[in-house]
């Protein structure tokens, strides 16, 4: 047993070893990271990051990101874009980014992985709404910081490293990631959801291709790939050998356009009548609870006195999948047939 003990040291050793080589002079080695809140033993075979992947992974938050809405509300076909294959694009984006710029692939891919996973059931219809009534406001990554924190395992969260929390919490744009990692899940965040929600509005009958700004589509390309593939390689020149990662003014002029353009086009506009919906329905869910916190589920009634109502109630809510948020509200909303003239 102590042979196989050292042969997994060996290995978590080993990928050390290789980070120390290879890795960027910037980049945050494995060896190098700034801990856990609660102090733990090395696993015997994994490097601190990788470890974080799969505690995300397996946690139910992210479970539940396959049956939440990234734009299109309830849509119609397999092939729109959930939160889930959202957050697998971003992954998959950040890892390329990483590679090309010699940072941490583990580090990059476990903050990618966790950024949304505090995210609202219907997408930012649901962030809304929770921000309006809650009073100390509602933000998505704030509350996927809190989902590794508190709300994960039963109250004890997932002890995730500084550096990963860091991105979570920091990946919006107006975010300022303390490892270059952390800036590179924040671009390829923005990069995955404009390139897949223009394909879900495309692919919904919202837009056409040759709606796209020309000027963006000049620089960017006219098609997902290659805009993917010229964001990717003009950070990589941009960047290359920096204490930074950005995009030339260029390519993040273009991205912008593009972003703008989706703003006033699609995300405005897209199934306006399941927005209000989602609305009503959220608004009706956060006042009922908020009135009767002692029906929430155990674990969200943990640091009740502590967080106060608020609090556990957005807890519940923004954990909520659609589909259990529509089953949650039917449940308490509205009535259960029944036969008429009592005959069996």
């Amino acid at each position: 047993m102590v042979k196989d003990k050292q042969q997994y040291a060996t290995v978590r050793e080993r990928v050390c070893a290789n980070e120390e080589a290879f890795l960027s002079q910037y980049a945050v080695r494995s060896s190098q990271t700034k801990g856990r809140m609660r102090e733990e033993n090395a696993c015997d075979f994994r490097t601190e990051f990788q470890r974080d992947r799969d505690r995300i992974i397996y946690s139910n938050s992210f479970k539940r990101l396959k049956n939440k809405t990234q734009v299109f509300c309830a849509p119609e076909g397999d092939h729109f874009i959930t939160r889930m294959t959202h957050t697998l694009d971003v992954s998959q984006i950040a890892r390329s980014i990483a590679r090309t710029l010699s940072l941490n692939e583990d580090l990059a891919e476990a903050i990618a992985l966790g950024h949304d996973l505090g995210h609202t059931p219907f997408g930012h219809v649901g962030e809304k709404v929770l921000d309006k009534l809650a009073s100390h406001g509602f933000m998505h990554n704030e509350q996927s910081l809190r989902v590794v924190d508190v709300i994960e395992k039963a109250g004890r969260g997932l002890n995730l490293t500084m550096e990963v929390r860091d991105g979570i919490l920091q990946h919006k744009s107006s975010g300022k990631p303390m490892t270059l990692e952390g800036e590179a899940v924040s671009l390829a965040d923005r990069i995955a959801y404009i390139n897949h929600d223009i394909e879900d509005a495309i692919r919904g009958g919202i837009i056409k291709a040759e709606d796209l700004p020309r000027n963006a589509v000049k620089v960017l390309g006219d098609k997902t790939k290659t805009r993917i593939n010229t964001a990717i390689a003009d950070i990589w020149q941009t960047s290359l050998g920096q204490p930074y990662v950005r995009m030339s003014d260029e390519v993040m002029d273009a991205t912008n356009e593009l972003r703008s353009f989706m703003f006033e086009n699609v995300y405005a506009l897209t199934n306006k009548s399941m927005q209000d919906r989602a609305e009503r329905m959220l608004t009706q869910l956060f006042e009922y609870f908020m009135a009767h916190v002692d029906e929430l589920p155990k674990n969200y009634l943990i640091n009740l006195e502590r967080d106060g109502k608020e609090r556990a109630v957005c807890d519940y809510i923004s954990g909520m999948t659609d589909r259990y948020a529509i089953t949650v509200f039917e449940n308490l909303f509205i009535p259960a047939t029944f036969s008429i003239g009592g005959g069996t």
